[in-house]
């Protein structure tokens, strides 16, 4: 009887983890199917004006969430804020006058489950991302430790250490002992050999360099050869003054050319607008790159080097003039003060691509001057550029000066571009 019992209770422990976790897998499973219900509604409703993360239009939902535990209250704020705002709840207030009373969307058509799936998705991807560290906040950043050598690496170090220097001794034993055998059979005699071969060595050397010295072809061989080597230094060295190619400055901020041209396809003249428009290119201000990081990769260090420098809060979305200040970029391709160029009358008249003289700049991801940039460089390309006049409306205006000009009539300076601004100011 007593066996029987214990076999039953055996059986009926065995019953209870079987079932405790078949009910624990499930409630994974449960939660997991919430969690995925809810990323989807939070994808296709919250992600305009929330981050889990940080803060966009709305707050970061990720603490946000954590800290509020009255889900409740936040069914009824995301179904309805403005009700709840109506009926003067002290916490819908607080986060109304905190973000200058700008009214949240009302999310009527979700239901309770449909909410609580999002505060599901919400909360656990925060939970997710501070567990992962570096990616999941500055929490994670600080609970962070790098650790050092462990204990067998140390000794194992200790142990080799030990080992070469008995074996450094042994040597040094076994070179003493055969010094001694060599000096007891050979008298000392090896030091007199050693001196007398030393002077011989000498005396071959200043014979062989007596020699070579009254060799006359030899001798003007070597002069010529080195005329011409020094000769052919002082050429390219005069050449190649001032020629930068292959120019590389660091740069204040690491801007990837080969992220934004080549992989993301942004067209050069979205940041460099004054190509088709005036003589310089332009250095893009700040702003333009704040048309998408305000929202994009707001995390990266890189990035918080441009709010700095515009003194922008990404917390609070706002600017403090009083701490802005200017990015020193390296300018790179600088012609000289006796040479015009003008980005225009190449880009929007001549039709050149920017690769052409830049190189290929979606493939670079520091930018550096690809080109020479010298006279004889631009020379070439004016001469083997083939001039496209079809449809263009400065060429249209050339042709049809010279036409004027075989009917004899009278072309003035105006006619052809002379009162432009471009030609006296820029």
């Amino acid at each position: 009887m007593r066996s029987f019992s214990l076999i039953l209770k055996q059986f009926s422990r065995s019953v209870l983890l079987i079932a405790g976790f078949a009910f624990w897998s499930l409630s994974n499973a449960y939660a997991q199917t919430d969690a995925a219900k809810g990323e989807a509604i939070f994808k296709s409703k919250c992600t305009t004006c929330h981050k889990i993360e940080s803060r966009l239009i709305g707050p970061a939902l990720g603490p946000q969430l954590t800290e509020e535990t009255d889900d409740k209250y936040l069914i009824q704020w995301i179904q309805n804020n403005q009700a709840l705002i109506a009926a003067k709840n002290p916490k819908a207030l607080k986060i109304y006058n905190e973000y200058n009373q700008s009214g949240m969307t009302v999310f009527a058509d979700l239901s309770d489950a449909d909410v609580g799936n999002i505060l599901t998705y919400v909360r656990t991807t925060w939970k997710d991302m501070q567990a992962k560290g570096p990616e999941g906040g500055d929490k994670g950043k600080e609970t962070k430790v790098e650790s050092g050598p462990s204990d067998m690496v140390v000794f194992g170090l200790i142990g080799i250490i030990v080992i070469a220097f008995i074996v450094i001794l042994v040597l040094n034993r076994v070179v003493g002992s055969l010094e001694r055998i060599l000096l007891k059979n050979k008298d000392l005699v090896i030091e007199d050999e050693v001196a007398v071969e030393g002077a011989v060595a000498v005396d071959a050397k200043k014979e062989f360099i007596a020699k070579i010295l009254k060799n006359k072809k030899l001798v003007f061989f070597i002069l010529v050869a080195g005329t011409v080597a020094m000769c052919s230094w002082g050429w390219v060295s005069l050449w190649n003054t001032n020629v930068h190619q292959g120019y590389q400055p660091v740069q204040p901020i690491k801007y990837s050319h080969e992220l934004h041209a080549g992989i993301m396809k942004i067209d050069c003249q979205y940041c460099h607008s004054g190509a088709y428009k005036s003589k310089n290119a332009s250095i893009p201000s700040l702003n333009v790159c704040m048309n998408c990081h305000k929202v994009v990769k707001t995390e990266s260090e890189e990035i918080h080097k441009i709010y700095d420098a515009l003194g922008y809060d990404p917390k609070t979305q706002k600017y403090d003039s009083t701490a802005a200040k200017p990015i020193q970029w390296v300018r790179i391709h600088n012609l000289p003060d006796l040479a015009y160029f003008n980005h225009s009358q190449h880009v929007k008249v001549g039709g050149i691509k920017c690769q052409q003289c830049h190189g290929p700049v979606q493939e670079m991801k520091e930018v550096y001057q690809y080109s020479p940039l010298t006279m004889k460089w631009c020379i070439q390309c004016h001469k083997r550029t083939e001039v496209n006049g079809k449809g263009n409306a400065y060429y249209d205006s050339i042709l049809a000066a010279h036409d004027k000009i075989k009917k004899g009539e009278k072309v003035t300076a105006a006619v052809l571009g002379g009162i432009e601004c471009g030609k006296c100011h820029y």
